[in-house]
């Protein structure tokens, strides 16, 4: 019989023992956009997107030139939590908010000033080869317009 010491010390390197034995995010690995599949509103001209593990969560950077030919550079290090996290480099929010609903799908929110100005779903193919954002978010006049976007894996 384990004393309760013992029984303590397991159950406190427990967590760090399965986290350390858990899968990679399978989104992990760098993503290009795929501008013949991709349709909707103002789809970008290009994208490139790099998900990479971090301490506890990923980090998301990507380097996109959008339809008006603006180059931008956004980084983002975030949890699947629902919690919200400092974006840098994006004109449009500065703060976003994931969470994992199936085994490939992650829904998030992307916030400006505090209100929610996007909603995304982020798709991944059962193959794992390509991944698929369907965004809904307001244009300057108001009107919900959506964009899906497909990545191919690097």
């Amino acid at each position: 019989m384990l004393s309760s010491f013992a029984a303590g010390a397991l159950l406190a390197i427990a967590p760090v023992v399965f986290a350390a034995g858990a899968a990679p995010d399978p989104v992990i690995g760098t993503w290009k956009l795929n501008t013949g599949k991709s349709t909707g509103a103002a789809v970008p001209r290009s994208e490139t997107r790099t998900y990479a593990a971090s301490a506890g969560g990923l980090t998301l950077s990507y380097k996109r030139v959008g339809a008006d030919g603006k180059e931008i550079s956004v980084k983002a290090t975030y949890k699947y939590d629902g919690k919200d996290y400092p974006v840098t480099g994006s004109p449009d929010f500065e703060a976003l908010s994931a969470r994992r609903v199936g085994p490939n799908i992650v829904e998030g929110t992307q916030k400006h000033k505090g209100k929610i100005v996007s909603t995304t779903t982020r798709t991944l193919s059962r193959d794992r080869k390509t991944l698929t954002l369907m965004t809904r978010r307001a244009d300057a006049k108001g009107q919900m317009t959506t964009a899906t976007l497909v990545y191919d894996r690097q």
